[in-house]
């Protein structure tokens, strides 16, 4: 099959639903699945890149985007207004079987409106920013003023995937229809031989419910004498957690944005991760701490504890006491550290992408099929496995 795949962030812009954007074109287009990907541009990016022996095709639109890692409204409503024409004229070229968009919004628009000029069966994975209620410190307004919009797009696509169940449910309290819940899928990287140290991480982009801040209060209570912090990432809290990490006496680094190796040598180097956001969806670095091994600790709420399963210390968010003191245990139990790495790469390993392409493939034939059917046959085709 042909895929027409939309996105407004790609690698290497944008968040943890970038990566899994091309992990799973790169995916398809492996398994003979010819796929083209139409992105925002950014820098000297190129428009056209070819990958996998030509099978994907990447086309990156002009935008005013000015933030490899945070996009404002102006600046996506610049890619539906560029991506538009193009993804039009390569429809019209090419003999796409289905259309999977990333994003109600603002992907799903755009992805809405080739649907309506072509025909094409429509998949929206959903990623957490998009859905209303799942922000609390971003775009508020802005789904209250685009409601309509946002329930148009829902009721235009064919299928709906969440990764987890509890955005899901967030969806579904905004409008009921049916989701298809499909986990994040995930490469195991190869060792890269890199010794353990005893090294504290965070890694994510510096935004306030990403909790890298409790990070901070919580071990500022702890006897940290052969141990380092590292706070790795970008975004508004940067020089807010400095100035906090200053205050506290605490000896922090902050290597800012960590990409590509460097990154995976992070991970595999740190005996324990922690993640306390308050509010995520199937996050990627929770994925990347899993396969590496490290022992986590992380938040009992929103979709975190579906990513990690038995594989990690859960502890309620805001609980900077509950925080510190699983932190101190995995800092003297090396045994516990030891059994959550254990467990934590099994876990990822249940995440393989051989897994979940098969479960994106049984869907997208469901779909193509149904979209051939003649018109009041079959009654119920038309609906997704669940």
């Amino acid at each position: 099959m042909r895929v027409l795949m939309l996105n407004y962030e790609y690698p290497p812009i944008g968040g943890g639903a970038a990566p899994i954007t091309r992990a799973l074109a790169e995916q398809l287009a492996r398994a003979g699945h010819p796929t083209d990907v139409v992105t925002m541009g950014y820098g000297r990016l190129p428009f056209h890149e070819d990958r996998c022996d030509g099978r994907l095709r990447i086309f990156r639109v002009p935008a005013l985007r000015r933030s490899p890692v945070r996009a404002v409204t102006i600046e996506m409503a610049s890619y539906l207004a560029s991506a538009l024409p193009v993804t039009l004229a390569l429809a019209a070229r090419r003999r796409y079987d289905l259309i999977h968009a990333h994003f109600l919004m603002p992907t799903g628009v755009l992805a809405a409106a080739v649907k309506r000029a072509t025909g094409l069966p429509l998949v929206v994975t959903i990623h957490g920013s998009d859905v209303p209620g799942y922000n609390p410190d971003r775009f508020k307004r802005g789904h209250r003023l685009l409601q309509p919009v946002w329930k148009a797009v829902v009721r235009s696509a064919d299928a709906i995937i969440s990764p987890s169940a509890y955005l899901r449910d967030l969806l579904q309290r905004g409008y009921p229809a049916p989701v298809a819940r499909i986990p994040y899928g995930f490469t195991l990287p190869a060792s890269s031989g890199v010794l353990r140290r005893q090294r504290i991480l965070f890694a994510s982009r510096l935004f306030p419910r990403k909790g890298a801040q409790f990070v901070l209060d919580a071990v500022a209570g702890l006897d940290l004498t052969g141990w380092e912090v590292v706070i790795a990432g970008d975004g508004p809290m940067l020089d807010p957690l400095k100035e906090q990490a200053r205050r506290l006496g605490l000896d922090v680094q902050f290597p800012g944005f960590v990409k590509g190796q460097a990154l995976q040598d992070l991970y595999a180097s740190s005996a324990i991760f922690v993640f306390p956001s308050l509010h995520d969806n199937f996050p990627v670095v929770l994925l990347e701490a899993l396969s590496h091994g490290c022992a986590i600790v992380t938040n009992n709420c929103t979709g975190m504890p579906e990513v990690v399963d038995d594989a990690a210390l859960l502890v309620r968010p805001h609980d900077v006491a509950g925080l510190r003191a699983a932190i101190a245990r995995l800092m003297t139990d090396e045994v516990l550290r030891d059994e959550l790495g254990r467990r934590a790469r099994a876990r990822a390993a249940e995440l393989s992408w051989e897994r979940i392409l098969e479960q994106h493939l049984e869907l997208y034939s469901h779909l193509i099929a149904a979209s051939q059917q003649p018109i009041g046959t079959a009654p119920g085709a038309a609906h997704p496995p669940r």
